[in-house]
């Protein structure tokens, strides 16, 4: 039996030199696969033959020991050996060394989980990482908001090029020097729009008719004594008038008597007649005896004859007219109707006045007279609107020395007539009750007054400036043209919708806007913002400081009528009547909210106050893609900013910017902190303000990512933010040895390797993650060529064994013969 278990124990041998061949191979051949772990085989030897069990000793022998003859060897187990392999830099950022214990967690076809050291992973069609076998990463996912979600393994995925985030701005830094030198910014830029009138009151369509009346022509007329009167010898003065069919009397012409001696009458012969048909008669008047006048006195007159029916007579004589038959005495003083003249060019307009003195515009002009020592005549006056029922005609007149200013003559009635022959001097003295001049827009604007009733008179036109349609503004601030904002105009939009559309478009900031510190109005008092002035003019008080200072330019305004395909530009004829004044400085940046839009954004400072200790400025901040629920307000915040005599920054009263965001569906409102400490408060000519940095971001697409060493996927946007997409989880077992070898570097857990204690890299004895790396295989390739030396040596020495056993069967074969 000896030798023929010598063959079977030599046969063992060759098998264990094969299986460790066998697994030097596998060994040598995976040395250059990344994460490879190589094996070893382990052998035990197998059957013996107990010849013996020995015994123990006795009082007489020293004890045997066991004979035992083994029977061959086997296979133990193959053993991978765990040991860290070389990490190597890759250029690819998907590739991933474990440094240290743990294996990378994959899903198995069948969706269980897998094991490997080989980090080469690569992206496929759906951006999921995953193995050269198409085994998927697993780890902890990401939400709609990269924030991660820490409860169930899913397999990562890296959107490059496909996923896009933005970044919302949490703060921005403001630089420059805002020096305490220079003018307190206490005065306002004010503008004031040209006078507006209100179309809602009705204004005459057309004027009077106007005529010339002039006087008597008297250059026949004699005078001469006729017998006895009442009167005594000196120089009387005769003023004769013609008189129309309403009583209307003409100017007058003066013929002069001289009585040398008395007592006497007077007869005048050839007395004029009227050639032009206007006058039924004629009325004459006498003076007193001008030599018994005092100095610089003028005299008195009296009507001596009423022919206001007769434009027949051509003399009169003193007994049949009996015109100085009465003694002066008697007679009643009264002077002729016009004993002025006009001489010049005359136009005149004519108004209609209520009893509460209302007054509408002026009627189309009347004129031009030219008359030269005479009166104009003025008919056929307009007759007051029902808005104007039972008021007054005011009567309006240029100058003979200026056609374009012109004043009120007279009021009359409704269907009266007027003859004027007020002098120039009368009626421009405006010093004099009841004088004034033309006003010719009418009745003003006030905040009722409909838009489309607005009117602005234009040389000698009244124009309506608006109509329903959309406005659109955009005004100019610190001489930077601000952004245009839009309003629409209804049937019922009114001035005082206009105005609060400018104060907001305007981004004018109010007293209420900071409730602790109020923001100061003008030195005057006079407060910020639009308003209407009792004129009709539309006022607008700008914020302290010059580059705080509105204006309102011919272009500001554009309005598309409704249904129209053409735009006009209403001229509301703003201009400037208070210039700012008063140290500031102005700066521009662009924020982004949460969805990644631009937001643009302006600050300014000015000067508030300063003391003995200690320089203030006031901050304002606009922006014109506010969006708040009703209107158009374009301004988000403000505050006090407080320099020490060091001109260091001691104290900010406020720093939020708040911005509306209500069109769009972004996170409203957007809120961001101005840092204001990098501003210094010393001296320089002017002041400076800039924007030197804001964390904000507009919207950029997933162009590279990192991972970290605690296995955090991190995503690197074209914007510059940085997004978590994902934590790779990983898993070390109790008994790595004891793992299940699945092919392709990966491994199964075995039913004696424990079950995978999970985690992130570097916690709970898991080793930490190298990106950019690969750890190469751990194949001793000398320690496995010796093992291949001594399996061969091995192989070899049990063939001989195996030969030498043939050799000895033979010869035992051979005592047969």
């Amino acid at each position: 039996m000896g030798l023929a278990s010598a063959l079977s124990t030599s046969l063992t041998g060759m098998k264990a030199a094969e299986t460790t061949i066998d697994v030097v191979g596998n060994n040598l051949a995976n040395s250059g696969t990344v994460g490879f772990k190589a094996s070893r085989a382990i052998f035990a030897s197998q059957f013996l033959q107990t010849q013996s069990l020995g015994s123990s000793p006795t009082a007489a022998s020293g004890g045997t020991n066991p004979r035992q003859i083994g029977l061959g060897t086997q296979v133990a187990e193959i053993t991978p050996d765990f040991t860290q392999g070389t990490v190597q830099v890759s250029s690819n950022p998907s590739d991933l060394a474990i440094q240290g214990d743990g294996f990378f967690q994959v899903q198995g076809n069948s969706g269980e989980a897998l094991y490997t050291r080989n980090g080469q992973f690569k992206t496929n069609s759906e951006n999921q990482l995953v193995t050269a076998g198409g085994n998927r990463l697993l780890g902890f996912g990401v939400d709609s908001n990269f924030a991660l979600q820490s409860t169930v393994l899913v397999p990562l995925s890296i959107p490059l090029g496909s996923t896009s985030v933005a970044q919302a701005t949490q703060s921005a830094t403001l630089e420059g020097t805002l020096t305490p030198t220079g003018d307190l910014a206490n005065t306002a830029g004010i503008i004031q729009s040209g006078v507006l009138g209100d179309s809602r009151y009705s204004a005459p369509a057309t004027g009077g008719t106007s005529g010339i009346s002039l006087p008597p022509n008297v250059a026949g007329t004699v005078g001469t004594a006729s017998g006895a009167g009442p009167l005594g010898p000196g120089t009387y003065s005769y003023q004769i008038t013609f008189v129309d069919a309403a009583g209307k009397e003409s100017p007058a012409s003066t013929v002069s008597v001289n009585l040398p001696g008395g007592p006497s009458g007077v007869d005048l012969s050839n007395l004029p007649l009227d050639a032009s048909g206007n006058y039924v008669g004629r009325k004459i008047y006498r003076s007193q005896e001008l030599g018994s006048l005092p100095a610089g006195t003028s005299p008195s007159y009296f009507l001596v004859s009423d022919l206001s029916t007769d434009n027949t007579s051509t003399s009169l004589g003193a007994s049949a007219n009996g015109i100085d038959a009465t003694d002066d005495t008697t007679l009643v003083t009264q002077t002729p109707e016009n004993t002025a003249t006009l001489t010049g060019n005359y136009s005149y307009y004519f108004t209609w006045v209520r009893a509460d003195g209302l007054e509408s515009r002026p009627s189309p002009l009347t004129g031009p007279q030219n008359v030269t020592g005479g009166t104009v005549q003025l008919t056929n006056l307009p007759t007051p609107a029902a808005q104007f029922a039972g008021g007054k005609i005011n009567i309006y007149r240029n100058l003979s020395t200026d056609s374009s200013s012109f004043y009120k003559v007279a009021q009359v009635s409704a269907g009266e007539t007027y003859d004027d022959n007020v002098p120039d001097a009368t009626i421009s003295n405006l010093t004099l009750p009841g004088n004034k001049a033309l006003d010719p827009n009418g009745p003003k604007i006030n905040t009722t007054t409909l838009l489309s009733d607005v009117l602005r008179l234009d040389g000698g036109a009244y124009v309506h400036e608006f109509q329903t349609g959309t406005l659109n503004f955009a005004g100019v601030k610190g001489d930077r043209t601000l952004s245009t904002k839009t309003l629409q105009i209804t049937a019922q939009t009114t001035i005082q919708n206009l105005v609060e559309f400018l104060n907001q478009g305007l981004g004018i900031q109010f007293a209420s806007n900071d409730p602790t510190h109020p923001v100061p109005g003008d030195i005057s008092g006079t407060s910020q913002g639009a308003s209407i002035t009792a004129g009709g003019q539309i006022r607008v008080v700008s914020n302290n400081g010059v580059d705080n200072s509105v204006n309102i330019p011919l272009a500001a305004f554009n309005l598309t009528p409704t249904g129209a395909s053409t735009s006009l530009s209403p001229n509301l004829g703003f201009g400037s009547t208070q210039a700012a004044k008063g140290q500031s400085a102005v700066t521009d940046f662009v924020a982004y909210d949460s969805l990644g839009i631009p937001v643009n954004v302006r600050v300014t400072v000015d000067m508030e106050s300063r003391s003995a200790n200690s320089t203030t400025y006031r901050w304002f901040a606009d922006s014109p893609d506010n969006q708040p629920g009703s209107g158009v307000s374009t301004s988000v915040g403000t505050g006090l900013i407080t320099f020490d005599g060091q001109g260091n920054v001691t104290s900010v009263d406020n720093s939020t910017v708040s911005i509306e965001r209500r069109n769009v569906s972004s996170i409203s409102p957007m809120q961001f902190k101005l840092d204001f400490s990098h501003l210094s408060g010393l001296a320089t000519t002017n002041s400076n303000l800039s924007v030197s940095r804001q964390d904000g971001s507009g919207a950029g697409n997933l162009s590279s990512f990192i991972i970290s060493e605690d296995g955090l996927v991190r995503g690197v946007f074209s914007n510059g933010v940085s997004r978590d997409l994902g934590q790779i989880v990983m898993a070390r077992f109790s008994n790595p040895t004891g793992l299940e070898q699945r092919g392709g570097n990966l491994f199964g857990a075995g039913v004696n390797s424990g079950l995978p204690i999970t985690g992130t890299p570097g916690v709970s004895g898991i080793g930490s993650v190298v990106a950019g790396a690969t750890e190469l295989s751990n194949t001793d390739v000398g320690r496995n060529l010796v093992d291949l030396i001594l399996a061969s040596t091995q192989y070899q020495g049990n063939t001989k064994i195996i030969s030498t056993t043939q050799t000895l069967f033979a010869e035992l074969l051979a005592l047969n013969r």
